[in-house]
């Protein structure tokens, strides 16, 4: 197999796989991606995208309306917070960063990059009450078996959680906004 079917045939098995997994993966120097990955594109095999500060990959046949929600989920945190939502059902803020034991400052990062690529809305209840709810079960599922973290977007989250730990404890924020 050559260099360049091992670079589409990766990023057809692995939708959104970024940049820099492509090259640990692959075993491949900078140079030689990039010259790949363009020939690809010109090939219109492949198509690039960059959401939230990383470039993605994507199998031209990929639907073009989940990209982004591949993206979101390639990060471990948001994968838990739209999990616990499927088991549970639609659920406060303060109650899911508690039970996934993260800071509310990492859960509304995540959430809002769910909420951009319409996986979860908040809603807004009586008062100031805020409940947040996935958008289509069906899609969320499918995309949570689409793709998995690898290795280091795991250690990423892991270390961030670890971070929010030491600096702010384990509760975060506790209010309901």
């Amino acid at each position: 197999m050559t260099t360049r079917e091992r670079i589409q045939s990766t990023i057809r098995a692995e939708p959104g796989i970024h940049f820099n997994e492509l090259g640990r993966r692959l075993d491949l120097a900078n140079g030689q991606i990039q010259y790949h990955i363009r020939r690809l594109e010109r090939a219109d095999e492949v198509d690039e995208e960059t959401y939230a500060g990383r470039t993605h990959y994507y199998d031209r046949d990929f639907d073009p309306e989940l990209r982004r929600g591949v993206a979101v989920l390639r990060r471990e945190t948001a994968r838990d917070i739209l999990s616990y939502l499927l088991d549970n059902g639609p659920s406060r803020p303060a109650e899911i960063a508690k039970r996934l034991g993260i800071a509310r400052s990492t859960f509304e990062y995540h959430l809002s990059r769910l909420c951009d690529c319409e996986l979860v809305t908040k809603r807004h209840g009586v008062g100031s009450a805020v409940t947040v709810t996935v958008v289509d079960h069906e899609t969320a599922q499918e995309l949570l078996e689409t793709v998995e973290p690898t290795f280091p977007e795991r250690m990423t989250d892991r270390f961030t959680r670890l971070f929010d730990d030491v600096m702010y404890g384990r509760s975060g924020d506790t209010d309901d906004r």
